[in-house]
């Protein structure tokens, strides 16, 4: 036979998840699980914050900043003063927010997160990560998979490998983008790196009238019919034989039986997931869904609550699109930039928290809020910040972490951590959670044991239970 497998797929897209209901009969291989110890979390939302947020202007509180606004700035112990793209001068910035102390625990927070300041007993806060780089594709891979080098799995894959699924009808790792566009890495930030394939992110654009593209054929494709799927199932299976014999070992045929396998179960269980109709209006004012500036990450808040509540393992969340606007990345003017990210977040974050609480679901739900990295306390033109990698702020809730917590503290103008709190020390946390042990979670790969935290990390015991 001349047919090409790619020639065949592009032949019959039309059919693409009618080709998957054949591949049902075979099991599904699952990951076998890897709980080292009795896991306090058994799921993740990580809401991540694409552009570095400032952290002087959010979390982190520097009144000395006030106090030396519009002069040189300088630590006075010699240390190169660095800036990534362009601040003549090093003149330093005050925020120009209010902060005001919050909840039991006093917790500072800026005018800009009215509603977040409200739950600030729920959250747990690493004061002092840092990231070895300003850079954002770099930043976001060392967030997201533990290297600043792209090839390496993600968190979310990582989880996926040593978990496995919840439930066979729906991914175990899904991905919410932005509407405005992918983060900076693009796909780089989900990928499965060295694992199987099958364990990278699911990605799904819930701003589209079909947010899962081809999970139904197309209602003009009126000659897929019963006879067609079966013939065309036979000539897969085929095909598939074909390529298993001059490909051994080659994990991307597996993943793609198995995402025709789940596109068949996720005809039956999208439909119902992405119907937000039976949400009451008291949740959706809780989440701000019927506003305009909130609406849109409202919708991915409450579709990642559902997605949880119906066995998603891993959901990962994105504010802001890769590019010099409409994100975290403000280096022209931090009055007006800042706000306008913040409106888009600070409610429907805090309607998720206070929602999964109110569903009983947050004791074993790991949120988990963070950024690339952070900004400089001094000014980029008139009332811009530049890249700051060594400093920012990352915050968790429920999942056995300790709600008014903190740990680690940085320098005294927000430019350093004092504690030096890595993505690694991050990983290992967050795995200890879910009840693995970051040292025995490892992948031998081109004879190197991989893992995860790569040859570092420690779980940051302060903010657990």
């Amino acid at each position: 036979m001349g047919l090409s497998r790619r020639s065949f797929f592009e032949s019959t897209a039309g059919g693409f998840a009618g080709l998957a209901i054949g591949q049902m009969i075979g099991a599904v291989a699952a990951s076998g699980s890897m709980i080292h110890h009795r896991p306090k979390a058994k799921r993740v939302i990580q809401l991540f914050m694409n552009g570095g947020v400032s952290q002087m202007d959010t979390f982190d509180h520097k009144p000395v900043l006030g106090e030396l606004n519009g002069e040189k700035f300088d630590p006075g112990d010699g240390r190169l003063v660095e800036s990534v793209t362009n601040s003549p001068g090093f003149k330093v910035l005050k925020s120009p927010f209010q902060f005001r102390q919050h909840g039991e625990c006093g917790r500072w927070v800026s005018d800009v997160l009215p509603h977040m300041a409200s739950i600030v007993d729920e959250l747990a806060f690493l004061m002092s990560m840092n990231s070895p780089t300003n850079v954002h594709g770099l930043g976001s891979y060392m967030q997201n998979t533990g290297f600043t080098l792209p090839g390496f799995p993600c968190m979310g894959a990582w989880i996926s490998h040593a978990l496995g699924r919840i439930n066979q009808n729906l991914p175990e790792f899904i991905v919410l983008p932005d509407p405005n566009g992918l983060p900076y890495n693009n796909l780089g930030n989900f990928t499965s790196g060295f694992l199987p394939a099958r364990h990278q992110g699911t990605v799904i654009d819930a701003s589209n009238e079909q947010p899962v593209r081809y999970l139904f054929p197309p209602a003009e494709a009126k000659h897929i019919n019963d006879a067609s799927e079966a013939t065309s199932r036979d000539v897969l299976r085929l095909l598939n034989e074909r390529h298993l014999k001059r490909t051994p070992g080659d994990s991307r045929l597996e993943a793609r039986i198995q995402s025709l396998e789940m596109a068949a179960r996720m005809q039956l269980s999208v439909p119902e997931l992405f119907d937000l109709k039976d949400e009451s209006q008291a949740v959706r004012r809780l989440y701000g869904a019927d506003e305009k500036v909130t609406g849109d990450f409202a919708k991915r808040c409450i579709l990642g609550r559902r997605m949880l509540e119906r066995g998603v393992r891993f959901v990962q969340i994105w504010s802001g699109a890769g590019g010099p606007r409409n994100n975290w990345d403000n280096h022209a003017n931090i009055h007006t930039e800042l706000p306008n990210m913040t409106r888009q977040v600070d409610q429907p974050i805090t309607g998720l928290i206070k929602d999964l609480k109110a569903l009983g679901m947050l004791e074993d739900t790991l949120v988990i809020w963070t950024t690339e990295f952070g900004r400089m306390p001094f000014s980029q033109g008139q009332a811009g910040r530049d890249h700051n990698g060594g400093t920012f702020v990352t915050w968790f809730a429920g999942g056995g972490t300790k709600g008014g917590s903190t740990y680690g503290e940085s320098d005294q103008w927000g430019w350093k951590s004092n504690t030096g709190t890595t993505s690694h020390d991050m990983f290992a946390t967050i795995l200890h959670l879910l009840g693995i042990d970051h040292e025995k979670l490892t992948v031998r790969h081109n004879g190197i044991d991989r893992r995860l935290t790569d040859v570092h990390g420690h779980v940051v015991q302060d903010i657990l239970v």
